[in-house]
């Protein structure tokens, strides 16, 4: 059977170049296409295989996008496609559900493996953040979870970029979050630690092993794929 396929991007010229692309591949349909969340939650349907997520929306976040689309259908595959080589954008979107989180500049051959291999389970990670995305993840649930038991992921994800120095802008493009959200997650954190300030916040966070970029990264079990620099897709 064909692997339904929906492309959510908010550059008409790629998401236009993507869908055609798309539409010469054997055994891959285009079955639905959005720019922006709200559009995205309106066509995604519990028929879709696989989501192309842009990470980055005009309307909002594709991380929380793909955390509502899975939330509705929980058997679709999201595979999030973005500019940034960055560790935070990828734990962020791997926290929401995401299955794959890949680099614009793949080439064809690279696009159609990467869906496939989606559409069949896999985990499929960019090589040149896997590693520090795995050691930042592992860091975060083993460094703070005994000391700060009362925290969610998400809370303690937000608690390591306030101990690294990071104000909410900046926290709330790492996340890709609003604004809104970063100063809420902020506040809840306070409050569960009995913190009067920031300030004491990001010392106890310290203390704790938190606001450190790991220099390492530990290996992981299930069937995960790296993408080498050779599978780069458009420009």
């Amino acid at each position: 059977m064909s692997i339904r396929v929906a492309v959510v991007d908010d550059h008409p010229v790629f998401r236009l170049g993507m869908v055609a692309l798309l539409g010469t591949l054997d055994g891959i349909d285009v079955v639905a296409e959005a720019s922006s969340v709200g559009q995205a939650l309106d066509v995604v349907t519990a028929d879709v295989d696989v989501v192309l997520m842009d990470i980055e929306l005009g309307d909002g976040s594709g991380v929380e996008a793909t955390g509502s689309l899975l939330a509705r259908y929980p058997g679709i595959r999201v595979l999030m496609v973005t500019m940034h080589e960055d560790a935070d954008l990828l734990v962020a979107a791997m926290r929401a559900g995401a299955r794959g989180y890949l680099v614009k500049g793949a080439d064809p051959a690279g696009v159609e493996r990467a869906i496939r291999a989606v559409a069949d389970g896999e985990l499929i990670v960019g090589a040149a953040v896997a590693e520090k995305a795995l050691g930042a993840m592992t860091a975060i649930r083993t460094g703070a979870h005994a000391a700060f038991p009362e925290l969610t992921d998400r809370e303690r994800e937000v608690l390591d970029l306030v101990a690294r120095g990071y104000d909410n802008a900046t926290i709330s493009r790492r996340l890709v979050l609003s604004q809104k959200t970063v100063r809420n997650h902020v506040s809840n954190v306070l409050s569960k630690l009995g913190a009067a300030n920031r300030a004491t916040a990001i010392v106890r966070a310290r203390e704790a092993g938190l606001g450190v970029r790991p220099t390492s990264a530990t290996r992981t079990s299930g069937p995960v794929r790296s993408v080498t620099d050779s599978d780069r897709f458009g420009p």
